[in-house]
């Protein structure tokens, strides 16, 4: 079948043949314009679909109004806590901390007015507590400058051992410290918090001074949970955006069952999970499908399920035929969560989970070769791309005590991100390296129920002694058993 002129068929034969070549070339140029600004319009349709749901951004981004649930019908019952709920008690502070002791005695019946004496065994205890106005306690050292009569040679006084040589005690240091890497306040705001609760002048120079001074004491810590991630039998492993030098540079986050590592560094490259993981065998790692750590063995890595099921929700958002690919998918995900839900309350063996999970493993390899044939080219694409690393799906059921997602380094990671967003990032590399070392006291001490503040001081007493930084590796590590 001849092709239709883009003329009128008389005038087109009625055009010389330099004539039909001009147009007929113009006319196929215009097609391929066309051509192009309709894939333009179809790749800013599909970035517009994009959400928390379906893709890597953040929640925060989701446009307002967006329902990532469906909506919860009303109840009809009034807010705040139902009859029969269990009910919050503040626990009582013992008798030998508490201040003073007032016995309340009622002196007449309060029915018939009758006088009443003795003692209740069992009365009701009601405490009040309450901070005294905190005031710094300061230290005068007077150093003596005195002249030899011998040669006149002036000598002055030196501190006693344990003194600190600047004006800040090891306990206020380690309240300072806190304020900046756990309550994520700016050094305005730390500034105006120690005038307003112990009338303490300080300069915004100090707090910067006193931030380097913590980076320089906690280094000996930091740098042996480093080293420690190396020997992990299991690691999550995750990054994310942070600003230095008003430069995009990359905070890494590395967590094990019992402790976590930040680390900035200037590129989000393998070289960087490399340094960051070491090269032992037999360790599990927990990630996303990112390619910096595609060097890991299929077989010792931990693909994210969390991030599969935002692929699925893609496929189903993106319609045709890989909708009903990504139903599937996300279906059979819906029951792997619900035998590793059991399989960790302890409702379901660990032998049965795996017969299950082996079973599992085949229909989901059977939907992704099914789903990297259909005919929708992204959903194809991304199946294609997860076949991959197939096998780094399934370690949480083969070895015990890996997740099959990547939440607790994310959680991990939640901390930072906020962080980021106040602050901005850091003006120095001197910052970065109080930022990462806070960030992996703050996240270590929070697993191993330890006390921040306690820590932190702790650290800064022994480094004004002489002595020894306390460790944070933990007593008992955690074992991760292969089956």
């Amino acid at each position: 079948m001849a092709p239709t002129p883009p003329l009128p068929e008389p005038l087109w034969k009625a055009a010389s043949p330099e004539l039909q070549a001009a147009v007929s070339a113009l006319v196929q140029d215009y097609e391929q314009r066309i051509a192009v600004l309709e894939n333009r319009l179809n790749n800013l349709e599909n970035r517009l679909k994009l959400n928390s749901t379906n893709s890597s951004k953040p929640p925060s981004s989701d446009p307002i109004g967006m329902k990532r649930k469906p909506p919860v019908r009303p109840t009809g019952k009034k807010r705040g806590g139902q009859r029969g709920h269990r009910r919050a008690r503040r626990n009582l502070v013992p008798p030998e901390k508490v201040r003073e002791t007032t016995h309340c005695k009622p002196d007449a019946c309060r029915r018939c007015g009758h006088g009443l004496a003795g003692d209740d065994p069992d009365p009701l205890i009601h405490q009040v507590a309450e901070l005294p106005k905190i005031e710094p306690i300061v230290d005068e050292y007077r150093l003596h400058r005195l002249s030899c009569p011998a040669c006149g040679e002036i000598t002055c006084g030196t501190l006693p051992v344990g003194v600190p040589t600047g004006c800040f005690g090891p306990y206020l240091q380690a309240v300072l410290a806190m304020f900046a890497g756990v309550y994520r306040l700016s050094k305005r705001q730390i500034q105006q918090v120690a005038a307003d609760l112990w009338t303490l002048s300080i300069s915004t120079g100090m707090i910067s001074k006193l931030e380097r001074r913590s980076a320089t004491v906690l280094e000996a810590p930091y740098h042996e949970l480093a080293m420690a991630v190396h020997q992990a039998n299991v690691v999550n492993i995750d990054e994310t955006s942070w600003r230095e030098l008003r430069r995009k540079v990359w905070l890494w986050a590395t967590t094990t069952a019992l402790f976590t590592v930040f680390t900035i560094a200037q590129t989000r490259c393998a070289e960087v999970a490399r340094a960051l993981l070491g090269t032992e065998d037999d360790q599990v790692v927990g990630s996303d499908r990112y390619s910096a750590y595609n060097w890991i063995v299929a077989r010792w890595r931990q693909i994210c399920w969390a991030h599969l099921r935002r692929d699925f929700q893609a496929m189903i958002d993106r319609g045709k035929d890989g909708e009903r690919i990504g139903r599937r998918l996300l279906s059979l995900s819906n029951r792997l969560f619900r035998h590793w839900h059991r399989v960790r309350d302890g409702t379901l063996e660990w032998k049965a989970f795996q017969e299950r999970m082996s079973r599992l493993r085949r229909e989901v390899k059977q939907a992704l070769e099914e789903g990297s044939r259909c005919s929708c080219a992204k959903t194809a694409a991304t199946c294609f791309e997860i076949l991959k690393v197939e096998e780094g799906l399934w370690a949480f059921a083969r070895v015990r005590g890996v997740e099959p997602t990547n939440n607790a380094v994310e959680r991990a990671l939640r901390h930072a991100v906020i962080w980021r967003r106040i602050s901005g990032g850091t003006a120095s590399v001197d910052g970065s390296r109080f930022v990462e070392r806070m960030l992996t006291v703050v996240a270590t001490c929070r697993q191993q129920g330890r006390n921040v503040l306690d820590y932190l001081s702790s650290c800064f007493d022994a480094d004004l002694r002489g002595q020894g930084v306390p460790s944070l590796l933990p007593t008992t590590p955690a074992v991760a058993d292969a089956d």
